[in-house]
């Protein structure tokens, strides 16, 4: 069975229709909901970026049922793991434990506006581990201190801790990711459908270990016009292609326009399905579900385009793909 989720989008669309969209996600039936955390939008043309946590805080508050994601937080560069910790404890509190921390090794595109300079993949991932070693130390409760080769901690404390510890969830790419974290966080987080990847997963997990949900995202452009969806996805998403080994490298949104610029519109239709077929929709989660994924948040395409996706994902989307896949 595969629960659904929400994107909350937030190089789209400004923080209060992000909150908005969340309690109409929530109304129309979606399991959970997930937040992108980054200062820069991917293009231009998407045009916003606002500070996820303060939306998730708000719709903590708006929303009653809705799991809460960030998908996902680099904590370590432009966040200190110190201060993700108590952010996210303080989100768990705020939702009532419906929060999960889901983080990652970032992108240049974000993590490069503190000026710290952009270290290789092999670096961020130790760096990771040494933050997910202080998150975790935070989340036991009493005083920290850290004296590490990437960050130091002295006497922290997270003294609003809720009753139910906070979830973490990692993006993990391949076999070292996954050797990595897979024995310092729950549960797993990859766009790409690649049964390998559950599989090594699984196998990397501690001994007695709790079973780790699988979450993926799939991008959807749902319009009543399939030209319009197709122009429209090739306007916003055209660089989800890349695949993070590209996307996590480059710097700025000109990067992404130039590294994107030769995907024509037929090239994106053919990885996200565009108009009104939910038959199409149900197809490109079909991936997810063969490669052992639990969960699937979707994108709605267009920050412009939400209030006509709801009820079309109420009355026709959500039935048919839990009568698919559940």
């Amino acid at each position: 069975m595969i629960s659904f989720g929400y994107t909350l989008f937030t190089e789209q669309a400004p923080p209060r229709q992000l909150v908005s969209d969340a309690v109409a996600a929530e109304k129309a039936g979606f399991d959970f909901a997930v937040s992108s955390d980054h200062y820069f939008p991917w293009l231009d043309s998407q045009g916003h970026s606002s500070y996820c946590w303060s939306v998730l805080g708000a719709v903590a508050h708006a929303t009653s049922r809705l799991e809460l994601m960030t998908y996902v937080t680099c904590p370590i560069i432009r966040y200190h793991p110190a201060v993700v910790a108590q952010k996210a404890a303080t989100l768990q509190l705020l939702s009532e434990g419906r929060f999960t921390l889901g983080v990652g090794a970032g992108e240049n595109l974000n993590e490069h506006i503190v000026a710290h300079g952009w270290p290789p993949v092999n670096t961020r991932h130790d760096m990771l581990v040494e933050a997910l070693h202080i998150i975790g130390g935070l989340f036991d409760g009493g005083y920290v201190t850290h004296r590490g080769d990437h960050f130091q901690v002295d006497s922290a404390r997270v003294w609003d801790l809720p009753e139910q510890r906070v979830p973490i969830a990692v993006a993990v790419s391949g076999g070292q990711s996954i050797r990595r974290f897979a024995a310092l966080t729950d549960h797993l987080v990859s766009t790409e459908p690649k049964r390998e990847l559950v599989q090594s997963w699984d196998k990397a997990r501690p001994s007695g270990a709790a079973r780790s949900r699988k979450i993926g995202q799939q991008p959807v452009c749902f319009d009543a016009d399939r030209s319009a969806a197709i122009d429209r996805a090739h306007d916003q998403m055209r660089w989800f292609a890349g695949g993070w080994k590209v996307n996590s490298e480059l710097p700025s949104t000109a990067a992404f326009a130039a590294a994107s610029q030769f995907a024509r519109p037929s090239d994106v239709a053919e990885s996200i399905p565009c108009g009104d077929d939910v038959g199409a929709i149900v197809e490109s989660i079909r991936p997810f579900a063969e490669a052992g994924f639990t969960d699937v948040a979707l994108v709605q395409i267009g920050g412009a385009h939400q209030e006509p996706f709801f009820p079309f994902a109420r009355d026709r989307l959500l039935p048919a793909l839990r009568s698919e896949f559940g």
